[in-house]
């Protein structure tokens, strides 16, 4: 049996992390590009906010149960060690991104917060991705791309670099990992 743990143990830290869910991505963009419209739309920044901040609760959910689904379909059980690994990588770059949103929003800065969401957004993506499929750090690239795009473009267009990424970028990115990751 100690063999066994021992085998088990090593494999799980030699593999990638597969759980990225696809559907729940696609699902995810679909949101998105319905928030970037709402979002267009209102005229005071803290309602545009608040509008961000909605689709970003519906992201985690959708994410969060399309994730838990296909992990414990393909492992048998969530918490696996890829699992883990991915978060390490994942959740700080958007921790930062949280934080940086109360400071500028206090300041009243909401030009600057498309920009900055998919750019550590997209690098959430490739130090996540760094235990994952190869796809997943490729499509934090796209959104770190679109970042950047977005910083130098007129701040107006701050809801369709949003569409483009979280909308159009999970849509695609989601379809590819469903049809070749397994869901």
């Amino acid at each position: 049996m100690a063999n066994l743990d021992f085998i088990r143990d090593t494999m799980e830290r030699a593999s990638a992390f597969t759980g990225v869910p696809g559907w729940g991505g696609v699902l995810m963009g679909i949101s998105a590009i319905g928030a970037a419209a709402v979002a267009a739309r209102q005229s005071a920044g803290e309602r545009w906010l608040a509008t961000w901040a909605v689709e970003a609760l519906a992201g985690i959910v959708i994410g969060s149960v399309a994730l838990a689904r296909k992990v414990r379909r393909h492992e048998g059980y969530v918490l696996t060690r890829p699992l883990r690994r991915f978060l390490l990588g994942y959740l700080p770059p958007l921790g930062v991104g949280a934080l940086l949103t109360l400071v500028l929003a206090r300041a009243g800065v909401y030009g600057l917060l498309p920009a900055l969401w998919l750019l550590l957004y997209g690098t959430a993506l490739v130090t996540g991705g760094a235990f994952s499929v190869r796809i997943v750090p490729v499509m934090g690239a796209c959104f770190l791309a679109l970042g950047i795009a977005a910083i130098v473009a007129p701040p107006a267009w701050g809801d369709a670099w949003m569409a483009l990424g979280f909308g159009g970028l999970h849509v695609v990115f989601g379809t590819w990992i469903a049809r070749r990751h397994g869901g």
